[in-house]
């Protein structure tokens, strides 16, 4: 496989471009600068040219090109058109490179019609987001290209038709620039496989482009070496002007956080006192932000200004071994800050939410950027709770010298135990487990012991072609956890002649019974979760226990009356009224105390997961949720809108009762944190089109913490070697952060 350099035009643009490839290169290195690659997987190049001369843009550019014979090139743009898009993409196509733009970013609701970008259904030169900039908003993507750009428009048609390399090639030919429309990330993902078939061809667009070329690479098992190190005061430094920032800083300071303001006419003079801001950070989260008229040609002096008082902030902190931490917001801001305190390579290491990527310098500290734009209300108060705790991190690759803390020297504490049942032994869960234990990624969050069979751990991974160490433990205090080994309390339940993909009670009987084990090892607290892989219905049913499925499973074996199901995807999270019974049934059993006390669990879940005030909203019951009477028989009125008004006047955001279809379309913009589905399919449905890949499912109300995949047994393709074992490796991710967390909803 090619190395990939990734060109990008501002520093929060480049880490979210290389947070995709965390889990899929043997090493990823953000490079402050043009240069050469280093021999990393992925190589990642911030020439912080948003706004530099076009000429120097070009340059740096060619610049990157020449020193990258061989590799794949993918040019990262805003996804707003700014910056110097003319000139960087008039050097890709300088040689006669075919060039393909596909500039969405659907998870914010940015989408490109007829060569229009869309923010939200509007046309982006409608919008205010161009306010802070010196000139107006190209018209489309065309116009930002330039007049002596040749371009031709790919629609979603022959986006989705199936002849989309030939569309390109045909386009390339001509030796025009193909600017292909985006809807979906779907599309994304369809442009970069026929862009593949198109010899030497550049990719241009979002971060979400990057993304959907990371999907396509093979994933290799990154040199892991985890630390863990405390806590510390982290300085929040917002450099940017949209909108969404005040409400970010308000909820920040009322979480504790010491807020600074800045006013701006003193800052360009350079009259603002460091020393309140280092008074401060001795208590404390500090943010600082900029108050007063930012006139748009002032704007780079401003920012330099902002980075040259951080420096000086920096310079005067002299507490503990490492250096302040920082979150830096818009891309400009962070790059100036950067630059003034001399640093020229980051190692991106985990994306806390959309956008906003944990990189650490060669002296360990951490480093958060994120675009300014990106974020609802509560997202500067997510990122500095979760530096807060610690931090599974990857020491630089080059030893710290005589005056640098080595990350790797500081002692770590355990990691959380997750008991991993083995599910329906014929389907495909010892197939997504085994790749999903030996995931570098997971290693790092957790210690994993499987419930299960260990034969038919060892049959799976050698239908995988994994070499792995599968060792019978008789209890918990035997597990060992090193590199290739997994731990199995081997209930030995199947026979070795267990067929794959075929209905059986004796699978379903073992499947029972790892349950039946995990709950008792949870219970007793000798495990902090578990995360569950599939089982069959009918096979448990075939065995005798007559159970819908896991969740009323583990609701009866724990003695709990009542909990709710979750699903949990990076777009969304649903939570259902009712699950496993019949659509009358269902309807017959929603009542405004169930629908109340389902809202205030999921409500619950997402505070003690860091989300301090979700918003929700409420699925109706019928279609346009019985449009004032004309659809239903009053189901709404009766049995929904009491609920909510009841808890709106506790103070909790709810919303609704609203028609399904467009609560989840709000949602999957980004408007809502939580929806409630009254009935199994309102809510499974949308889930598995935004994000079955890496969908979970959380029981909310147990006594114990517990996570399984979102999917089934998948018998079709059972010990075939190709189940995906993301989903796993997400439900595993969620087990062990809700571990460490007081999530335990009562």
């Amino acid at each position: 496989m090619k190395p990939l350099v990734i060109i990008a035009d501002d520093l929060s643009g480049a880490a979210e471009s290389a947070a995709g490839f965390l889990l899929r290169s043997s090493g990823i290195s953000l490079r402050l600068g043009p240069g050469a690659p280093d021999g990393s997987g992925v190589t990642v190049f911030d020439l912080h040219s948003r706004r530099s001369d076009p000429a120097r843009a070009s340059r740096d550019v060619r610049s990157v090109l020449q020193s990258s014979d061989g590799s794949e090139i993918v040019k990262k743009i805003d996804s707003l058109l700014r910056g110097n898009i003319a000139a960087e993409v008039g050097e890709l196509s300088r040689d006669g490179s075919p060039v393909i733009v596909a500039a969405g970013l659907p998870r914010q609701g940015r989408t490109v019609q007829g060569g229009v970008v869309l923010v939200d259904g509007v046309a982006l030169h409608a919008t205010a987001l161009w306010r802070a900039e010196s000139k107006p908003a190209p018209r489309s993507i065309a116009e930002a290209l330039g007049s002596s750009a040749i371009t031709s428009g790919v629609s979603l048609d022959d986006i989705r038709s199936g002849r989309l390399s030939q569309v390109l090639a045909s386009i390339s030919e001509a030796g025009s620039v193909a600017i292909c429309d985006v809807e979906t990330d779907s599309d994304l993902e369809l442009i970069v496989a026929a862009a593949q078939e198109v010899r030497g061809s550049r990719l241009v667009g979002t971060s979400a482009l990057a993304t959907a070329v990371a999907r396509r690479r093979t994933v290799q098992s990154p040199v892991v070496r985890p630390s863990l190190r405390d806590s510390r005061s982290t300085l929040v430094v917002v450099g940017t002007a949209d909108a969404s920032a005040g409400d970010q800083v308000e909820l920040l300071r009322d979480s504790g956080a010491h807020h600074i303001e800045v006013n701006s006419a003193e800052l360009l003079a350079h009259s603002v006192d460091p020393l309140p801001i280092l008074n401060a950070l001795d208590r404390g989260n500090v943010v600082v932000s900029v108050s007063g008229p930012v006139v748009p040609a002032e704007s780079v002096h401003l920012v330099s200004a902002l980075a040259d008082l951080i420096a000086a902030v920096d310079a005067g902190f002299s507490h503990g071994e490492y250096p302040i931490d920082l979150v830096l917001t818009g891309g400009e801001t962070a790059r100036s800050v950067l630059d003034r305190l001399r640093i020229d390579t980051l190692s991106p290491i985990y994306e806390i939410e959309h956008g906003a990527v944990l990189s650490v310098d060669h002296t360990g500290r951490y480093i958060v950027t994120r675009p300014g734009s990106f974020g609802n209300a509560h997202s500067l108060f997510s990122i500095t709770k979760f530096l807060a705790r610690p931090i599974p991190v990857d020491a630089p690759d080059s030893p710290p010298s005589d005056n640098e803390v080595n990350p790797m020297s500081i002692e770590s504490t355990p990691l959380p135990l997750i008991a991993v049942t083995m599910g329906d032994g014929a389907g495909v869960g010892p197939e997504v487990i085994v790749p999903a234990l030996l995931d570098a990624e997971t290693r790092k969050r957790c210690r994993p012991v499987v419930v299960g069979d260990a034969k038919r751990l060892r049959l799976a991974a050698t239908v995988l072609g994994i070499d792995v160490d599968v060792v019978a433990i008789e209890e918990i205090k035997d597990a060992e956890f090193n590199d290739g080994r997994i731990n199995v309390i081997d209930l030995d339940l199947l026979p070795e002649d267990l067929a794959w993909g075929e209905l059986s009670a004796v699978a379903g009987d073992a499947a029972y019974q790892y349950i039946r084990v995990a709950s008792e090892l949870a219970v007793r607290g000798e495990v902090q979760s578990i995360c569950t892989a599939p089982l069959n219905k009918e096979a448990l049913h075939a065995a005798g226990h007559i159970y819908p499925g896991h969740t009323e499973l583990l609701a009866h074996l724990t003695g709990t009356e009542e909990v709710s199901m979750m699903l949990s995807t990076p777009k969304l999270k649903v939570i259902h009224v009712t699950t496993h019974i019949g659509l009358l049934d269902a309807v017959a059993r929603i009542e405004p105390g169930l629908v109340e006390r389902t809202i205030r669990r999921g409500h619950e879940a997402l505070v003690r997961t860091g989300n301090p005030s979700p918003k929700i909203g409420v699925c109706g019951i019928n279609p346009h949720a019985g449009e004032n009477g004309l659809f239903g028989y009053g189901e709404e009125e009766q049995k929904i809108i009491p609920a909510v008004e009841l808890l709106k006047a506790e103070g909790i955001d709810v919303h609704g009762p609203l028609p399904a279809d467009t609560a989840f379309f709000l949602a999957g913009r980004g408007d809502y944190d939580l929806i409630v589905a009254m009935y199994h399919d309102q809510g499974h449905g949308p889930v598995k089109v935004l994000g079955i890949e890496a969908g979970v499912n959380i029981t909310v109300g147990l006594p114990v913490i517990r996570t399984s995949v979102d999917h089934g047994t998948a018998f079709d393709i059972a010990g075939k070697g190709i189940a995906e074992a993301g989903s796993m490796v997400e439900a595993l991710r969620q087990a062990a952060e809700l571990a460490t967390s007081t999530f335990v909803s009562k």
